[in-house]
């Protein structure tokens, strides 16, 4: 069973960084593209950002442009967020996916997901 596992949230004070991994399990992550979604509380769940097979083409919402950093490492089976600058908004829990295509980025076009790791943005 294909499986996706998200780490490397917690608490942090507005303008402040966190990185998150996800480790697959199951495939090899050259074989599908990735990507970063979130969700907060009593709001839909929203694409963050995706990244190509080879990793060389990446995409982000325009709420995050400039601030996260999608990249993956492909013999570890790993993708990263790293995220800069976060606000309070940012806060929600973080969930990697894995789909055939990178865009649209959207629930619908990604097939498989992790169980999520919870980010706290707050002073």
């Amino acid at each position: 069973q294909l499986q996706l596992v998200e780490s490397g949230g917690g608490l942090v004070q507005p303008g402040g960084s966190l990185r998150l991994s996800c480790v697959a399990s199951g495939f090899t992550t050259d074989y599908y593209v990735m990507g970063w979604f979130r969700q907060a509380p009593g709001k839909e769940r929203e694409g963050v950002s995706c990244i190509s097979n080879s990793g060389s083409r990446a995409y982000y919402a325009d709420s995050v442009k400039g601030r996260f950093t999608i990249s993956r490492d492909n013999a570890k089976n790993t993708v990263y967020l790293q995220m800069n600058s976060l606000k309070p908004e940012d806060a929600a829990i973080y969930y990697c996916a894995a789909a055939s295509i990178c865009l649209p980025l959207r629930r619908g076009n990604y097939d498989y997901w992790g169980q999520g790791t919870q980010v706290t943005v707050s002073s």
